[in-house]
């Protein structure tokens, strides 16, 4: 698991990750037994969705009635979660639990019950009109402030908290994100639907949590267009055979391996998200930097000061070959440089290692942005 940590940095719920390939939750589909079959090509699965209060116990009978979907039945939600669990605990794979209720106390006395060996995961998700009547899935995206209690109640008893939601419903997903991570969130769990990767950069600009990017992302191609747009990982639902798991998983091992930066993000003059200002130049001519600047109030001369003291005594200091006399303003790999490559040659030092250290760089950009500067919005 070190090789998964040095090759990905991810961690959740204080565990390292082996792949960023996760299993999305399908009611009456994805349990234990599910995520044991396919362990071998994945690093987190959410099981579920489980009814874990009478409104949405009774609303997981109506749907099953209809004979349209399946759903998980059982009298004792956490009889039933306390067996998925132990089952789940054969494998290394993360484990979160999808989880339909109907008030803050729902949550927190699952939680209460269970412990912090695994992920809460509130389905803000499900537009089944029995489960939203109960109070639950797109329910809380309409009445945001009950989400945000529900957060704060999971939180309250120390655990790792998710949001499944879909990209599209609240009036204003950026604003949602923010408010989610204002609330105690962790993770935000994104079915982008048709959205695509522009809606996941303005989330990622919005909030330094862990994405997870959801809804048809069954080729690699479809996979990097989500990293390189900032998400963190991705998941699956209907497409998570065996075959396109395993494939995900070995492309995206085969390219952190040979980058060195698994979710790199485009240049931001090519529409990467905020990670990207590891990539800007100097602010010398009129171009995305600027504008981005402006939005998340940074001055040009503290964006300056702010990287060259963020690079001291690390290899990006060097580089007087270059164009502004250090790495620091030099792009990524994958845009043809000679006085980059001239310099990284000249220091010994390999393009994946250079990629390994903007990685750490944009890591202390997001948090001065995010931690150390008023909040903002972006697009």
């Amino acid at each position: 698991m070190m090789d998964a940590f040095e090759r990905y940095g991810l961690r959740l719920n204080n565990r390292v990750v082996r792949t960023p390939v996760a299993i999305a939750s399908m009611a009456g589909i994805v349990d234990a037994a599910y995520i044991l079959e396919r362990a071998e090509h994945i690093g987190a699965a959410f099981i579920g969705g489980y009814a874990i209060d009478q409104p949405t116990l009774d609303a997981s009978k109506e749907i099953a009635l209809d004979g349209n979907r399946k759903e998980f039945l059982y009298d004792d939600p956490v009889t039933e979660l306390k067996k998925q669990m132990a089952l789940a605990e054969k494998s290394s794979v993360v484990l979160g639990l999808n989880l339909r209720g109907s008030a803050p106390e729902s949550y927190k006395g699952v939680a209460e019950s269970l412990g912090d060996g695994v992920i809460y995961e509130i389905d803000a998700h499900c537009r089944q009109p029995a489960m939203i009547a109960a109070g639950c899935g797109e329910y809380y995206l309409r009445k945001p402030e009950e989400l945000m209690a529900v957060i704060r109640a999971l939180k309250s008893e120390g655990v790792t908290v998710s949001v499944k939601f879909r990209a599209g419903v609240a009036s204003d997903d950026r604003l949602l994100a923010k408010k989610l991570w204002e609330s105690g969130s962790d993770i935000l769990h994104i079915d982008l639907m048709d959205a695509g990767s522009a809606k996941l950069r303005q989330i990622r600009n919005s909030c330094p949590l862990m994405l997870i990017a959801n809804n048809s992302i069954n080729s690699f191609d479809r996979m990097r267009e989500m990293l390189s747009h900032g998400a963190d990982m991705v998941s699956l639902a209907r497409k998570s055979d065996m075959r396109t798991l395993s494939g995900l998983d070995a492309a995206i091992n085969r390219f952190a391996s040979e980058e060195g930066w698994y979710n790199s993000p485009k240049q931001l003059c090519r529409g990467g998200d905020i990670r990207a200002l590891t990539f800007c130049c100097m602010p010398v001519k009129e171009c995305p930097l600027v504008p981005t600047l402006t939005r998340i109030g940074m001055a040009k001369d503290e964006y300056i000061r702010m990287k060259l003291d963020t690079v001291k005594n690390t290899p990006l200091e060097e580089g007087k070959q270059t164009c502004f006399g250090s790495l620091t303003w030099c792009c990524k790999t994958s845009s043809p440089c000679m006085f980059r490559d001239m310099t990284l040659q000249q220091m010994g030092l390999s393009r994946k290692e250079y990629m390994r250290l903007k990685r750490e760089l944009s890591g202390k950009i997001m948090s001065r942005v995010f931690h150390d500067m008023p909040s903002y919005e972006s697009s």
